[in-house]
């Protein structure tokens, strides 16, 4: 079974997405990590992230990137927004996912375009969203958990600039698959949107058993 979790940055989709691999007990990949190192490895090798070839060229990062505590930090997040644009960028990940996502047993991969280019084929696909200015506020809490002093107003400004990039890009927008079904997980507890979300791929497979 492959189940593919899209949304907006801060929408709870990677922690609904663990939940689930856990819940199902299949592997999970958070691909926005990968676009995160592609990121992290361009500013380390001083390019520019509106180039697509520096873009490019980073993306032969190695493995060990991934466990690199600066992918998670705002601003590595925001590089990963600007170099997912590039086509390039895209197609030499691609595969990757797609390997990920078609292992024995099936997987769950969160992003931004696992539905409508990753995996569209996924048995379900859910479409996580919440408002910015509640998005913003989870982000303010997590930094604070790290002993970071976070200013709302900006980080909300920040992820409306990261929506509008990441939904307005030529290649592999962020978009709902015609075929997700929608969790706004604004007004949820993180427990209530996990269990709203079991209940949403539970509905789905016993669908596809009765078709």
């Amino acid at each position: 079974m492959i189940i593919a979790v899209d949304g907006p940055a801060a929408s709870g989709k990677g922690t609904i997405a663990r939940a689930l691999a856990a819940y199902f007990g299949l592997p999970h990949l958070d691909t926005g990590l990968l676009y995160r190192a592609v990121g992290l490895t361009l500013k380390r090798a001083g390019g520019d992230p509106a180039s697509e070839a520096d873009a490019a060229a980073a993306t032969g990062f190695a493995d060990g990137v991934l466990a690199d505590p600066e992918l998670r930090t705002e601003a590595t997040g925001a590089l990963a927004s600007r170099v997912s644009a590039h086509p390039a960028v895209r197609a030499a990940l691609m595969a990757r996912q797609r390997a990920f996502a078609h292992r024995p047993g099936g997987a769950v991969l969160d992003g931004r375009d696992i539905g409508t280019v990753i995996a569209p084929e996924a048995d379900v696909k859910l479409y996580v969203t919440a408002s910015p200015r509640v998005r913003a506020e989870r982000r303010a809490v997590e930094m604070a958990g790290r002993g970071l002093i976070a200013d709302v107003d900006a980080m909300e400004a920040e992820i409306r600039a990261r929506d509008a990039r990441d939904m307005g890009r030529d290649h592999a927008p962020l978009a709902q698959a015609d075929d997700a079904d929608l969790l706004d997980t604004s007004e949820l507890s993180i427990d209530a949107a996990i269990q709203r979300a079991i209940a949403l791929v539970e509905a789905r497979v016993k669908r596809h058993h009765t078709e």
